[in-house]
């Protein structure tokens, strides 16, 4: 019985690195700002760019969370970027906004919101101008990185959003009061 459940959730996880996988493959990717740092994640998974309006914030709630907003009558969690990477939580400026991304948990959709200091455009990268993730020298976890893509003489650092906003992780991170507990086995 235990293989059964264990093929299951793997044919789960499957379907969502193929979901990721499909967006990385267009080549197309939303840039943006987070304290001072050009990240870009694929674009197939972004449903809206909206303006920073204020959250309802919820209690007992990791600080990563900032709170949940109201669209079109559906409950969306937004997740501060910048604290999710371990920093301090953003202070929202007149050019912050949140990015709705729709994510997969469990063979379910799921809306993510994410806070931005600010987004930058759409670029296309081609698969011959993305590098490896660094194994080390990233201010934010090596396995939120999928890869650094090479645009002009910069990199920008390419998100491996599925990981970021994993929701299985970061149910577990506010079941132990929000922090993160640090797991080696995480960076390769």
């Amino acid at each position: 019985m235990s293989s059964l459940v264990q093929s299951g959730t793997l044919k789960k996880m499957a379907a969502q690195e193929n979901a990721f996988s499909a967006m990385e493959e267009s080549g197309q990717y939303l840039t943006f700002l987070q304290r001072g740092e050009m990240f870009a994640i694929g674009i197939l998974g972004i449903k809206e760019i909206i303006e920073y309006a204020n959250l309802t914030t919820v209690p007992l709630m990791p600080k990563f969370i900032s709170g949940v907003i109201n669209i079109r009558g559906a409950v969306v969690p937004v997740i501060d970027l910048s604290a999710r990477f371990g920093r301090e939580t953003a202070v929202p400026t007149r050019r912050s906004c949140i990015v709705i991304i729709e994510t997969v948990n469990d063979n379910e959709k799921m809306d993510i919101g994410i806070i931005v200091d600010s987004v930058s455009e759409v670029l296309e990268i081609l698969p011959t101008d993305i590098e490896p993730a660094p194994r080390f020298g990233t201010n934010i976890r090596a396995d939120f990185i999928s890869g650094m893509g090479k645009v002009n003489d910069d990199f920008v650092i390419i998100l491996d959003i599925s990981r970021v906003l994993s929701v299985n992780e970061m149910s577990s991170l506010a079941s132990v009061g929000g922090e993160p507990v640090l797991d080696i086995n995480l960076v390769e």
